[in-house]
């Protein structure tokens, strides 16, 4: 199974019900133990360690859908833009240029009101 595929299933399954109750039910349980470890220095680790590593984990997951989202999204438009003749094509992989040119870009199409 290559990345994108693996981060795909991954956060599908993270913004489910079942992922948040399970996440839940871990803190609570973690919780529960506090006075039963008595608030150790060990038990805090715990929760510290176990989200950091979830956290640094889950923005390689996050990214990487969102990579692939734009991508869909700016092929759709970029399909729209090319098949609309009343749209100029300097507007196709726009996101590729940079922020200046972006701006000069939206500047030009406010200013006229269509590109």
């Amino acid at each position: 199974m290559n990345f994108d595929r693996f981060t795909h299933r991954v956060n599908n399954w993270l913004a489910s019900s079942t992922a948040f109750a399970l996440s839940l039910g871990s803190v609570l349980i973690w919780a529960v133990c506090g006075p039963v470890f008595r608030y150790s220095e060990t038990w805090q680790l715990v929760i510290n360690t176990s989200t950091t590593i979830i956290t640094f984990w889950m923005a390689f997951v996050i990214l990487s859908a969102s990579k692939r989202d734009n991508a869909a999204l700016q092929l759709k438009l970029d399909a729209l833009i090319k098949a609309n003749e009343h749209v100029s094509n300097r507007l196709m992989a726009i996101e590729e240029r940079s922020s200046a040119e972006i701006e000069a870009e939206g500047a030009r199409v406010h200013e006229t009101g269509s590109t």
